[in-house]
């Protein structure tokens, strides 16, 4: 039988409970990859990995946000696989907010989790994935590359996402570390419900996402994660610093 693209290679992908962090979870384990599966519910997390092969699987509820829970999550994914050759940075938030209205305490908190987190893991991480020549993948957004009204802490801390992965590029790439990015526009996720989006406010938000995306719909966590798989392999050896904009075209339009 062929050999799985991802065979002995171990991953860490935080928001692994749900949307585009659990799509790349699953998909990399169907590839035949070891996965630490990072979030902060563990009866999600542990009911999504319970049909999942349990030698691939480790499931590690974290709350990055907080230093001893992301040392925890690096200190026992190479106790338990040996090492890191990838890590997919998923978990974000969203919410509303503007220059007029936004608090310094909601700032902190979009910043600490969208990312301060990937920075201190990225640290974390990084003698292992030196050693073994990995790479990783942060998950931004459109929102990175175009600004959007009343989301402010949002856009300014997913360019910030796009800024670390090309510094962090140059600065790994001589050491055999890639660093990529992708930009998702609208997907079909429970990253807005999160935030405290009413159920019917967000099925007309995806509607109008129809509009507002060339190609006249929201995409799908899986499309996003196939991305990201292809810049976790060696497929992609001559890629870093890149962020790649996967959004039915939306960073092409204008705001609406």
């Amino acid at each position: 039988m062929a050999a799985k693209e991802f065979e002995e290679k171990v991953f860490i992908i935080t928001g692994a409970s749900s949307g585009i962090g659990e799509a790349t979870a699953l998909l990399a384990v169907e590839q035949g990859a070891n996965v630490a599966f990072v979030a902060r519910q563990e009866k999600k997390l542990s009911a999504l990995c319970s049909s999942l092969p349990a030698d691939h699987v480790e499931v590690i509820p974290a709350d990055i946000t907080k230093e001893d829970d992301r040392k925890r999550v690096v200190d026992r994914t190479l106790s338990r696989f040996g090492g890191i050759d990838v890590l997919v940075n998923a978990a974000g938030i969203i919410a509303n907010g503007t220059i007029e209205n936004t608090t310094l305490e909601q700032w902190d908190t979009m910043f600490d989790i969208n990312l301060r987190s990937l920075f201190r893991l990225t640290q974390l991480a990084l003698p292992s994935m030196i050693e073994r020549k990995g790479n990783i993948v942060n998950v931004s957004s459109v929102t990175g590359i175009r600004a959007f009204p009343n989301v402010l802490a949002y856009c300014v801390s997913k360019a910030g996402v796009d800024q670390l992965t090309r510094c962090t590029s140059l600065e790994l790439g001589p050491k055999g570390v890639r660093v990529n990015a992708v930009n998702p526009g609208v997907v079909v996720t429970n990253l807005h419900r999160s935030s405290g989006m009413p159920e019917e406010t967000y099925q007309k938000f995806l509607e109008h996402s129809k509009t507002t995306h060339p190609i006249g719909r929201a995409g799908k966590p899986e499309e996003v994660a196939e991305l990201i798989l292809f810049l976790a392999s060696d497929r992609a050896g001559w890629i870093t610093g890149a962020s790649f904009s996967i959004d039915g075209g939306r960073a092409q339009t204008c705001a609406r």
